[in-house]
């Protein structure tokens, strides 16, 4: 395959970094636009990485400063609202033997560690830029940037998240739907008795939760049904999340006397989408949140985006031919892993929506967690 080859990456989140840095060690041209000036590198409380996505921060090369970074664990426990655990099981290690079934980290952490191996990796960065696809023809595709200069790439990819402009742009429809319930997020202190994640159903609130995110933090987040936003003014934030928690048993309050600043609690619609029609056209290529996401039920958002990423680059990496045929296999081997997660995590918070008291959830999770065992 030719080195010639020049590839434009649209947004620098996890599959759009991770992209990148793959890309760029088998020699391709890269260049990243990303919209935000800060590279989205302070936003967030925390993430729960599985198995799988840590497989493919291994092969990224930024594994061990994530293991360093962040609080690996390997069971989940569900709880009563008082705390009491009714139910705790083994996590699945879905990327192998070799690596945590869990890891918790702050999510700005992560963001820092991929920003660092973007820049490592010699990519071409630009922050504070968007893009505007002009057309295609046989050689390409042709693109302005927001700071005025064209450019003609071999290949687009695009990574601009759930709201991205270049699935418009490209003619492809589809559109993030709510599915009905939305989430409070926040970091706060790490209780010295929270090593794990625990899930209490029920409640004030849909669900509640946490994950600890190193040894000294956690992030907390509670479920509920959404609300409209301008119902809700930011200054509030806290006092929303705080009320919401404090029903809660066990390490909650603890945890809930630190739920004190609106500026660091984050509240969050939950969204689906499926593009169940081709990933592309022409040579513009959607990856990540751009193609499918899913409610967090089963933390597998920036797990599924990564592996879209790592699959992608194995594809063009080991053919010379980026044609219809190369992207269409991509997204069939991609959308038969995906739906099957999509769909489990619309069904868990379905359950709790329509209050179905004998649902199977753990069942739920166990089996399709046993998927993602496999290779992607």
């Amino acid at each position: 395959m030719s080195e010639a080859r020049k590839v434009l990456v649209i947004g620098g989140g996890a599959a759009g970094n991770a992209v990148t840095v793959l890309l760029r060690r088998a020699g391709l041209t890269v260049d990243l636009v990303e919209a935000r000036d800060d590279w989205n590198a302070t936003a967030g409380s925390g993430i729960t990485l599985q198995g799988n996505a840590l497989r493919v921060l291994r092969e990224l090369g930024v594994w061990e400063q994530v293991e360093a970074s962040g609080f690996g664990f390997g069971s989940v426990g569900i709880t009563a609202p008082d705390g009491t655990v009714l139910h705790a099981q083994d996590d699945l290690r879905t990327g192998g033997d070799d690596l945590p079934a869990t890891v918790g980290m702050q999510r700005p952490r992560l963001q820092r560690i991929l920003i660092d191996a973007v820049r490592a990796s010699g990519a071409t960065v630009r922050l504070g830029t968007t893009a505007e696809i002009l057309g295609q023809d046989a050689d390409g595709v042709s693109v302005r940037l927001s700071d005025g200069t064209e450019h003609h790439y071999d290949l687009v990819v695009a990574a601009d998240g759930l709201g991205s402009s270049t699935r418009a742009a490209i003619g492809i429809t589809d559109k993030p739907e709510p599915t009905g319930m939305a989430i409070w997020r926040v970091a706060a202190p790490r209780p010295a008795g929270v090593t794990r994640t625990d899930l209490a159903y029920g409640g004030p609130a849909y669900i509640a939760g946490y994950c600890p995110t190193s040894e000294t933090t956690l992030y907390a987040y509670v479920v509920e049904a959404n609300r409209d936003r301008a119902s809700i003014p930011p200054e509030s934030y806290a006092d929303e999340m705080r009320r919401l928690a404090s029903s809660y048993g066990g390490h909650w309050p603890e945890i809930t006397e630190h739920i004190t600043d609106p500026a660091k609690v984050n509240y969050t619609w939950f969204d689906r989408l499926l593009v169940e029609g081709s990933w592309h056209r022409g040579c513009v290529v959607l990856v990540g949140d751009a193609a499918h996401c899913c409610p967090p039920t089963l933390a597998q958002g920036a797990a599924l985006s990564l592996e879209d990423a790592w699959v992608l680059a194995q594809m063009l990496t080991g053919s010379d031919a980026w044609d219809d045929a190369l992207f269409q296999a991509y997204h069939e081997r991609r959308i038969a892993r995906v739906r099957p997660v999509v769909e489990a995590s619309v069904q868990i918070g379905q359950w709790q929506l329509d209050g179905v008291r004998d649902a199977d959830v753990p069942g739920l999770m166990g089996r399709t967690m046993t998927m993602l065992r496999e290779l992607p």
